[in-house]
């Protein structure tokens, strides 16, 4: 840290604007399109948020500072709860050294400008906001801290070196002067930007690694908050859509009489995903749903079974192609002391967001606009033009607020729907989702079967693993044929699998691509979800059969992995793993390093019920995290403490199950969520450390699993293969 960085002219989309009260920045970033007009993405930006422009400026691209000393950034990511609100203003706010509760936030729209740098589009999503965003924001705050300090330096005629900010001031160290930054926003916006600017050390650091008020809370307190499902634009109508039921069926014919009847129905239509029924409030609009006569034609997919694809993803196993190989993993298995053979799977599972889909558009002959709780504005966007046959520039995205996110909303099925309704009817229209189709119109984590083999020498240490894999491809739907799924490996299908923190004589990892209808996508922590299940628990599996603890076990494997070392020895030590449980509970441990951070988890649990009607009770989950720097250290306790609540669901509840091509469960009393009084304890641990910043909203979603079967398997004797975790 602490170094210069160059930022030349050609860096910034527009350099410094002058709009007669505030002081505008805009940092070019991953994606930024160099030869664009900095002035023609302001207006664009304006004319999405009027009120803005009222006040007689426009919002740059990050960051604007008015005469008042209200700082507004734009944020560049969705906010779905977790804490992206508060965690990149903060970026800003330390390098401009601008007071916290002059800080004020705004979403960004849809522009190529606001994409993350890591993968250069606008998605929320991977765990890559502040990873992303940590230089590019922070730069952009000290460049703007540097004008305005050269602006202070020039009102009183001293030496620039003589001068300092802090608190949202300018301060003359020599006589005691000082200006506010609003009082400095016309002179420092005609000055140059400047071609260095050098950011903070950690150790400089006022409110990165604090945790500081989130700016988001006050709103959703008080109701100001805008969820995607609370936008009311006028002349709105209400949509529900009738989908088939059967995966891959399409439209034949319809009968809209019945619907037509119900008082305030206002048309039906056909559209590619369905019946859309539009109404005046959404009662109407879902019972007109449900009065429909539809007749679908028969799809190729009726017969499907959840038992049929464990039959085809069992057959795939010997079709599995080497992924990576290290040592000779036959010849170790068959000399071996000791040898074990299990069959992990993993079920699909749904996201479950709180708030259901839904999204709101409004089609005109020169523009669309699109209120949508989204987590790819630029795919939205996208999606949005090809429907309407505008320019992507002449589509508006407004972000609101999302209630869950978990890579759902990075789909765009949803923004079609309302689009496409929105265009025939002419009128601004909600498109409005029940559980029940959120439930059975997902794109679902996928399954997976694993035939996993290893074997321990005469001493009890693992000399041999081996693991094919069968699952179904993410990115295969998303990319067609993208260069690396020629090879046939999705990488989010074996994250976690091909490169073990432990250190192995003999290894192999096989993958097969899976084929089925079932529609998969992006679920929280993606690939780590099962992965992180797999490996762990099987690991504890060859920690028994070699007589090893299995604390033991993975301090011995992990000798040459530091970070590993110590976030493990952290979470055994605040678990007191070396001291005996409380009567009647057992206890077990999980670490996986997933999107640059690592997460241990330490499970307590009991057992209730009679053999062979038994439930797990968790009562205790100890979570140490080492994710580098921390921006916001009350953000990652909370996010943890999500992950975890949402990783015991899927371990002890989550599956989507299908029957004659149809998803099997509708609502939450068939696909059930952790409910409040099965809640455990949750103690979060974070470590300090100045190592780049990782991840924070998905890793602690993938120890849980592991950490709760491992306990049970420490209770009962008997490994838990299968999940849910079923007794």
């Amino acid at each position: 840290m602490n170094n210069p960085v160059n930022l030349s002219r050609r860096q910034f989309v527009a350099g410094t604007v002058s709009t007669g009260g505030g002081l505008l920045l805009g940092i070019a970033i991953g994606g930024c399109d160099q030869s664009s007009s900095g002035k023609a993405l302001l207006r664009k930006i304006a004319a999405e948020n009027p009120a803005s422009a009222d006040i007689g400026f426009l919002p740059s691209v990050f960051l604007r500072i008015t005469p008042d000393d209200k700082v507004t950034i734009m944020l560049p990511s969705s906010e779905m709860g977790q804490g992206v609100a508060t965690a990149l203003p903060m970026l800003i706010a330390e390098e401009l050294a601008a007071q916290w509760n002059k800080i004020e936030i705004q979403f960004a729209p849809a522009h190529k400008a606001f994409a993350n740098p890591n993968h250069s589009r606008q998605l929320t999503g991977g765990s890559q906001s502040i990873r992303g965003f940590w230089q590019p924001l922070r730069e952009a705050g000290a460049a703007a801290r540097e004008m305005l300090i050269q602006a202070a330096a020039l009102t009183w005629q001293v030496d620039r070196q003589e001068c300092s900010a802090r608190q949202s001031t300018v301060w003359h160290k020599a006589t005691d002067r000082h200006l506010r930054f609003g009082e400095l926003v016309d002179k420092a916006a005609s000055l140059d930007v400047p071609d260095k600017v050098v950011l903070k050390s950690p150790q400089q650091f006022t409110l990165i690694g604090q945790p500081q008020p989130r700016l988001d809370i006050p709103h959703k307190v008080t109701g100001e908050a805008v969820f995607g499902i609370d936008v009311q634009i006028p002349d709105m109508l209400i949509a529900c859509v009738a989908r088939s039921p059967v995966l891959g069926a399409k439209l034949k014919s319809f009968d809209a009489g019945a619907a037509k009847t119900i008082a305030g129905v206002r048309e039906v239509i056909a559209i590619d995903s369905g019946v859309a029924v539009v109404a005046s409030h959404f009662w109407a609009a879902k019972k007109g749903c449900e009065a429909l006569q539809i007749q679908w034609q028969a799809s190729e997919h009726a017969s499907l079974s959840s038992q049929s694809i464990n039959s085809d993803f069992k057959a795939q196993v010997d079709n599995a192609k080497t992924v990576r190989t290290i040592g000779d993993v036959e010849k170790a298995l068959a000399s071996g002391s000791k040898r074990i053979n299990a069959i992990y799977e993993a079920p699909y599972l749904a996201h479950a967001c709180m708030e259901p889909m839904n999204c709101t558009a409004h089609v005109q002959d020169d523009r669309c606009d699109v209120w949508v709780p989204t987590q790819a504005q630029g795919a939205s966007q996208a999606v949005a033009a090809k429907i309407t046959g505008l320019a992507t520039d002449q589509v508006f995205v407004h972000t609101t607020y999302l209630g869950g996110g978990f890579g759902r909303r990075g789909e765009t099925d949803f923004v079609a729907d309302a689009v496409q309704i929105a265009k025939t009817v002419n009128q601004p229209v909600k498109v409005l989702w029940t559980r029940e189709q959120d439930t059975q119109h997902d794109f679902y984590r996928p399954a997976s079967y694993n035939q996993l083999q290893a074997a321990v020498n005469d001493d009890g240490w693992p000399v041999a693993w081996s693991h094919a894999m069968v699952s179904q491809s993410i990115l295969k739907r998303l990319v067609p044929l993208p260069a690396i799924l020629l090879r046939g490996v999705d990488p989010t299908s074996i994250e976690g699998t091909a490169h073990l923190p432990y250190t192995l004589p003999n290894f192999q990892l096989r993958y097969a691509m899976a084929p089925s209808p079932v529609p998969v996508g992006f679920w929280r922590s993606v690939g780590h979800s099962q992965n992180g299940f797999i490996v762990e628990s099987f690991l504890d599996e060859i920690a028994v059969l070699g007589g090893k603890d299995p604390l033991e076990l993975r301090l011995y494997l992990l000798k040459d992995q530091p970070r590993y070392l110590q976030v493990l020895q952290l979470a055994a030590d605040k678990a007191r793993w070396h001291e005996p449980p409380p009567e009647g509970r057992h206890r077990g441990i999980a670490i996986v390093h997933s999107f640059d951070s690592y997460v241990a988890q330490v499970a307590e649990i009991s057992l209730t019920g009679k053999p062979g009607a038994q439930s797990v009770r968790v009562h205790k989950m100890v979570c140490a995290v080492d994710c580098g720097i921390i921006v916001n250290p009350d953000i990652v306790t909370a996010q943890v403490e999500s992950a975890v609540i949402y990783g015991l669901t899927a371990a002890l509840y989550g599956t989507i199950s299908f029957a004659d091509g149809r998803v099997q469960q509708s609502n939450f009393h068939d696909y059930p969520l952790l409910r409040q009084h099965e809640s455990p304890v949750i103690e979060v641990h974070l470590m300090n450390n100045t190592e780049a910043p990782g991840g924070v909203g998905e890793i602690g979603v993938p120890p849980v699993a592991p950490a709760v079967a491992n306990a049970v398997f420490a209770a009962t004797g008997k490994p838990v293969r299968r999940l849910p975790i079923q007794l």
